[in-house]
């Protein structure tokens, strides 16, 4: 069987075209996640889908935001964040902590871990992490954290695909696992 292969848009007037090129990148599935920090007296918490694993040894993550973002002070003076991976029913959580709001904390019972940084209830992981360093990426800052603890539930994950939230389920040609 073969698979169709769209051809890519062409260039803008710039020689290239950003929008089809994050409709490309929607095509990599990714976890959804919140990360959360506190610094100065304020909490703060975003939607994030540009977490990964960076290294076993030393443990290492990264993740990164936009420039222009007006949570990103927070993050630059925390010193501990956490990444709170969210569970496949937590739409209604990614979509609070992508939208700007005074308080997308309000309402939440959280719990508080290394440095201050919120933990959220339900989530399928945990990860807990101290600045390790901040590099320039372009239009975005990418922070790494040095992991100091991470927790696991059975819960299944919540993904995005193509632009919408999607469920993840064990392919049928997968042999189980025992």
């Amino acid at each position: 069987m073969t698979a169709a292969f769209t051809p890519p848009a062409p260039p803008d007037e710039t020689g290239f075209d950003t929008r089809a090129f994050r409709t490309a990148l929607g095509h990599f599935p990714t976890g959804v996640t919140v990360m959360t920090a506190a610094a100065g007296g304020r909490r703060i918490g975003v939607t994030v889908n540009s977490f990964s694993a960076l290294s076993l040894d030393p443990p290492l993550i990264l993740w990164s935001i936009i420039k222009a973002s007006s949570s990103y002070a927070v993050f630059e003076a925390a010193s501990h964040f956490a990444v709170n991976i969210l569970a496949h029913d937590q739409i209604a959580l990614s979509q609070r902590f992508a939208r700007p709001a005074e308080d997308r904390f309000h309402g939440i019972g959280t719990g508080t871990g290394a440095g201050g940084a919120p933990l959220l209830p339900g989530t399928c992981g945990l990860i807990e992490y101290e600045r390790h360093q901040i590099l320039d990426g372009g239009d975005h800052w990418i922070l790494i954290g040095r992991v100091l603890s991470f927790a696991t539930e059975g819960h299944a994950p919540l993904l995005f695909h193509k632009g919408a939230y999607a469920l993840a389920s064990p392919h049928p040609d997968q042999p189980p696992r025992g």
